[in-house]
Parts: structure tokens; C-alpha cells; sequence
């Protein structure tokens, strides 16, 4: 509503403008997630340089060479990376409005994101199991911290993409589950990238060391 005020000899005479402004569909929620994920790179570049500064700091315990099972988080990237490749191609089947292929490929996508966080909370109890818990060291505490934020990301993500599932199963492919889809598809990606990260800074890096 816009308000113009005009002087007329010694009063003042108001007229408002009651028309609505355009908003396109979906364009606030589009700008405000890309707002919200670029808070979340804050976030991981916040804990990447505490890493970066704790990252060695032992406290006469063990380290990564000592800890790191190389193999086994290969095995976890790999399904990071391929669910960011399922989930693309639930992206391309949701421009063409195959809804049964969309809530396939995400369903895969799912479960390569649940195998995922398998694998890390695997990871995480046999490094507490041996006595490599986030109280050790500086260095693990960091490890814990950033490894643990990242997979709390995916742990919503993937509870995200299930009410998608049930959303789309519902209601169809209409504008808003779209944007919804789109909306998690660079939520997504984004993890994926930031995994990539956490892989060659934290563990392949460490194994440097």
C-alpha cells in the first residue's frame, strides 16, 4: 500500500493506494533459500577453519593415520556422490511430469543418503569405541563437530526428501512441490559439495600428516 499526501491550503489530504504489488509465484521462496544456504556456507567455513587451527593438536593421543579408515569413507563419498546423481535424474523426470519416475529416483536417492549416515555412524562408534571420542583432543573434537554437523544436514535433508515423497504422492507435480524439489535439489548438491570438502580437507589431508 503506498500513501501520497498532497497540501491543500492549511490541511492535508491523504490518498492510498489499496492495489496489490505483483509477487511472482515462488520467487520469495527461491531468494530466501538461496539466503538461508548461504548462511549455511558461513556455518561450514566457520568449522573448516577450526579445524584448520585444532587440527593438529593431539593432545599426545592419536591421529589421523592412526584413526582414518580411508576405504570406508571412500565407500561413504561414493554414496553421497551417487545420490546426487539419482536425485538429478528425479530432477529431469520431474521437468518431463513423470511422477512415478520422480518418487523412484527419490527413493534411491534416500536410500543412498541413509547409507550414508550408516556408514558415519559406524565411523563415529568405533572411533568412541576405541577411546577417540570428541573429549580426547582439540583434533577430534573439531573432527566430531564439523563430520557431525554436516551428517545432521543430511539426517534433514533426507527426513525433508521423505515428506517430498509423501507430498508429491499426494498432490502431483504441482507448482509448489516443484519449487519444493528445487528447492531440496540445491540443499543436495550443496552437502554434496561440502562433503567434498570434508573428505580431501579432513581425511585424505590428514593422512598426510
Amino acid at each position: 500500500m503506498t500513501t501520497t499526501t498532497l497540501p491543500v491550503a492549511d490541511e492535508t489530504v491523504r490518498f492510498y493506494d489499496l492495489d496489490e504489488h505483483a509477487h511472482p509465484e515462488g520467487h520469495s521462496t527461491m531468494l530466501g533459500f538461496w539466503i538461508y544456504l548461504m548462511s549455511d556456507c558461513l556455518i561450514f567455513a566457520i568449522l573448516f577453519a577450526t579445524y584448520a587451527v585444532l587440527g593438529g593438536s593431539y593432545a599426545a593421543g592419536p591421529g589421523p593415520r592412526d584413526l582414518f579408515d580411508l576405504p570406508l569413507v571412500a565407500l561413504n563419498t561414493a554414496m553421497l556422490l551417487f545420490s546426487s546423481i539419482t536425485y538429478g535424474f528425479a530432477m529431469l523426470t520431474m521437468q518431463r511430469g513423470q511422477r512415478g519416475q520422480v518418487l523412484f529416483w527419490l527413493a534411491v536417492t534416500g536410500l543412498f543418503g541413509a547409507a550414508f549416515l550408516g556408514i558415519e555412524l559406524y565411523e563415529f562408534n568405533h572411533l568412541i569405541h576405541e577411546g577417540a571420542g570428541p573429549w580426547r583432543s582439540a583434533f577430534l573434537s573439531a573432527f566430531f563437530t564439523l563430520v557431525g554437523t554436516h551428517g545432521l544436514h543430511v539426517t534433514f535433508g533426507t527426513i525433508w526428501l521423505v515428506t517430498l515423497m509423501v507430498q508429491v504422492r499426494r498432490f502431483g507435480l504441482i507448482p509448489a512441490n516443484r519449487r519444493r524439489l528445487m528447492c531440496l535439489s540445491l540443499f543436495w548438491h550443496f552437502l554434496d559439495v561440502i562433503w567434498i570438502g570434508v573428505f580431501t580437507f579432513v581425511y585424505l589431508m590428514g593422512m598426510l600428516r
